[in-house]
């Protein structure tokens, strides 16, 4: 007789890591690599590479993991290649904690 498939149980799955969306209005070619404050809802980053080529997205996912103490591979733009207008999807964090995390930063509450 066959036996039928065995199953994983829902408590032995591994649970999903936090996942959030980050609007930032990035600034390349600045001088030094910076958080440089709020403008609205999204994130002013300033990074130092130019905008060719991906080299200043790149820049700016390294920079925001390292700011976040997340490995790189967390930080990943969702949207807005090509434009000053980003969409930054961070996984292993939520929203609330990434914003903790950059009002420890910034040495100001953020609302």
């Amino acid at each position: 007789m066959r036996q039928p498939p065995t199953t994983r149980s829902a408590t032995t799955s591994a649970a999903v890591p936090a996942t959030c969306i980050l609007s930032i209005k990035a600034i390349p070619n600045a001088s030094r690599n910076a958080i440089a404050g709020w403008l609205g809802d999204a994130l002013k980053v300033k990074v130092s590479a130019p905008a060719l080529e991906g080299r200043a997205n790149e820049q700016l996912c390294d920079f925001l993991a390292e700011t976040l103490c997340l490995p790189r591979r967390a930080v990943t733009v969702a949207g807005g290649e090509k434009s000053r207008q980003k969409r930054i999807q961070i996984t292993g964090l939520d929203l609330p904690a990434v914003r903790a995390r950059l009002d420890a930063t910034l040495g100001t509450p953020i609302s």
